[in-house]
């Protein structure tokens, strides 16, 4: 069905007339000079084939057919203010479905052990969260929001940065008793071994470097391992595999607990961005809102 906008402008200039009485009131009411009022009153007149008022110098009426449109269709005008009501609530409300993109490395070791948070928080919400190596068709797939490492999706919709967290190069400490602690990054090629992790992105290992104030050091490491997620990088890394570079957002509590040590912590300057995808901000809905939120509270 084809909507004519005109033709509900022109009713709703109609009942402005109806409620204030005159074409004058009726233009002071909704921000039109009175001609322009007589001319969309006219236009509308002529639109559906009735004569709606009757004039005269001093006053206006409703014709009889005028009555009896004016009467059908002051219900529909209520029903759209009360969608538009109704609509603007749920912007304010926490409410609904609400569907997330993210990447394994976010997905699975930073939001997923605090989604339940989430979800007491906000009852009235329901989630489904996928976890992609791509953020794919956002649009195409009715997503609602994404959270990604990497850099920003050109293709993607409006991008925000909400963090840029640190590279860490790190080891278990058995690895370390067995092979020695490096004390700079090229004591990397004496006799240890690395885990590399493949970039979803290109499909090959992600390059290492090493930077500090002022310095960039490229490194290329000898390596007889390579894993394709951030679960096996981790798990060899904790498992004695090897000296593994993992983001620091990731990686704080296993540091906390010992299972993994820093090293060479003057080198830790590089960092990995982590993105926000999301429509436009100005129209945000209040279950997007919320959701950021919380990503930047559990991130900080």
């Amino acid at each position: 069905m084809t909507f004519d906008g005109r033709l509900l402008g022109g009713i709703g200039v109609m009942s402005a007339v109806v409620e204030a009485g005159s074409f004058a009131r009726a233009g002071d009411a909704i921000g039109l000079t009175q001609p322009a009022v007589s001319r969309a009153v006219a236009r509308l007149e002529e639109r559906i084939g009735i004569r709606i008022f009757n004039r005269s110098a001093r006053a206006i009426s409703l014709t009889d057919e005028g009555r009896l449109f004016y009467e059908m269709v002051v219900p529909l005008l209520s029903g759209i203010e009360e969608a538009a009501a109704v609509a603007a609530a749920a912007k304010v409300r926490v409410r609904g479905r609400l569907r997330i993109n993210v990447d394994a490395t976010f997905g699975h070791y930073v939001l997923a052990p605090r989604l339940q948070e989430f979800l007491d928080r906000y009852p009235e919400l329901s989630v489904e969260l996928f976890v992609r190596d791509a953020i794919g068709d956002f649009v195409g797939e009715a997503m609602d929001v994404a959270v990604r490492f990497g850099e920003v999706d050109a293709h993607a919709v409006q991008a925000e940065l909400l963090l840029e967290t640190r590279v860490l190069t790190c080891a278990s400490p058995e690895y370390l008793a067995t092979h020695g602690t490096p004390l700079a990054p090229q004591d990397l090629t004496k006799g240890h071994r690395c885990i590399l992790i493949r970039d979803p992105a290109t499909g090959r290992p992600f390059e290492w470097e090493f930077q500090r104030v002022g310095e960039t050091v490229p490194f290329t490491p000898e390596s007889r391992l390579l894993v394709n997620d951030t679960g096996g990088l981790v798990g060899a890394c904790m498992g004695a595999a090897g000296v593994a570079q993992l983001l620091e957002l990731y990686a704080r509590d296993i540091l906390a607990s010992g299972r993994v040590v820093h090293l060479l912590p003057q080198w830790s300057d590089e960092t990995f961005p982590l993105y926000a995808y999301h429509r436009a901000a100005r129209l945000m809905p209040a279950k997007v809102e919320a959701f950021l939120d919380f990503v930047r509270e559990i991130i900080a």
